[in-house]
């Protein structure tokens, strides 16, 4: 049997790796759009999109902290997540603010070439 600590580090690590997917997208958005990649760019912002409305759904809170919860009473910013304290406080305001960015980068680069290319 997996004690509390052992389930507490597998569900950091999970949501970890979920984290560093999604970061990467985020990041990933403007690349693709500079590049001109706007399918890529699109299915990117897509998917961060499903993520923000799973937030949304739960509150404002990823659905694995609320399973993180269980098995420690920390509850310290980065309790569910491998992440320095400072990033865990402060993720969705940096990445929040980043996929904004790349999603208006996205729509405006389109828009240019779109007018361009007529």
């Amino acid at each position: 049997m997996i004690s509390s600590s052992g389930k507490l580090k597998i569900v950091k690590t999970v949501h970890s790796v979920i984290w560093a997917f999604l970061a990467s997208c985020v990041v990933a958005i403007p690349f693709f759009a500079w590049h001109g990649e706007y399918s890529i760019a699109s299915w990117l912002i897509g998917i961060v999109f499903i993520e923000v409305a799973i937030i949304a759904i739960f509150g404002g809170h990823c659905p694995l902290t609320g399973i993180a919860a269980r098995y420690t009473i920390d509850r310290r910013d980065n309790f569910d997540i491998y992440l320095p304290e400072w990033l865990a406080r402060n993720n969705k305001l940096i990445f929040g603010s980043l996929y904004v960015i790349g999603v208006m980068i996205t729509v405006v680069l389109w828009f240019v070439q779109s007018r361009l290319s007529q």
